[in-house]
Formats: structure tokens, sequence, C-alpha cells
């Protein structure tokens, strides 16, 4: 039994979940999420709340009950408040800035990286703190995500870009003798 899956889901005012066939539509304030889910869980959508149950008891649907609990759950809250991941880059040299739909990142190579903001996205950079909203958590993430695997933080300086919660643990250098 999942204890994520099992829970009903409230529905808050101001958000409207709508379901047609497996897709799951949520609108807010903020704007509208819609996810396609697979047919092994049974999502029931009142207007006050939203119930899953599982069709089989088999260890896979078992699985998806809770992971589908939480996508509808990070549906909502996402539609009310907008995600925001933060980005810090250090090192002498490196510079980031936004030009109007994409990044262009100075990261200490012979050529500067361009990286696009995907639709649904909003990003900023000062100075080198680099901002990511929006309402989609999985892309927040994956994005943020990408964004970090440019220049990873290395042990020895902390050179490079990292979360702005993230602790690097340093090692130590050459010993001279």
């Amino acid at each position: 039994m999942s204890r994520i899956g099992k829970q009903e889901i409230l529905i808050p005012s101001g958000v409207k979940v709508i379901q047609n066939d497996n897709t799951i539509s949520v609108t807010g304030p903020k704007g509208t999420l819609t996810k396609i889910f697979r047919d092994d869980i049974t999502i029931t959508v009142t207007p006050t709340n939203v119930v899953l149950n599982i069709k089989r008891n088999d260890k896979f649907s078992q699985s998806l009950w809770g992971t589908y609990a939480s996508h509808i759950k990070n549906m909502i809250a996402g539609v009310q408040t907008p995600y925001v991941k933060k980005l810090i880059l250090e090192g002498v040299g490196f510079k980031s800035e936004v030009k109007g739909k994409e990044f262009n990142f100075a990261l200490g190579f012979s050529h500067p990286v361009i990286v696009k903001i995907p639709e649904g996205i909003t990003a900023t950079a000062e100075k080198n703190n680099i901002t990511i909203t929006g309402i989609d958590k999985e892309l927040v993430g994956s994005f943020t995500a990408a964004i970090r695997a440019l220049k990873k933080p290395e042990p020895y300086k902390g050179k490079g870009m990292r979360y702005e919660d993230e602790v690097i643990r340093r090692k130590q250098g050459k010993k001279t003798v």
C-alpha cells in the first residue's frame, strides 16, 4: 500500500482540475499544466479533491500509485506558486547573462556556451546568481540540472556552478615536503 497514493489530494480554491480520459489538466492563477497518465491507476476528480486507486494489485501498479499522486500534488502546487531554483557561478572570469530567450555563458572554454531557455521557464542572471522559475517542477529541475552540468563544481577550489544550498566537499591539495 502506498502511503502517499491512498491519501486524497485536496483542491484549493482558485484551482480547477479537469480529467479527460487519461489526461489531467490543472488550471490556476499562474497557468495551466497538462499531463498524460497511464490507465493502470484510476483517477477520480471531484470539485474538492482527487482520489487515486489501483486497478490491479501488481508491483508496477503499486509503484505508479504514489508517483502519480506526487505528480498531481506538484501540478496543483505549481499553478499556485511557481517553483524556483537558484544556481551560483563561482570562478574568475566565469560570467552568465540572459539575451532574449537564451543564456550566454563564459565558463573558461575557448568559446561562449549558449543555451536556449525552454518555453514555460523564466530565467534571470544577476552577476553570478542564476534564478530559474516555472510552474512545472519537472521542467524547472531538469533544466537547472542541465545548466549545472555545463560546469560542475570541482572539489579543490570550488569553481563551477552549484545550487544555492549545495555544500561542496573540499579536498586537500598537494602537500609540499
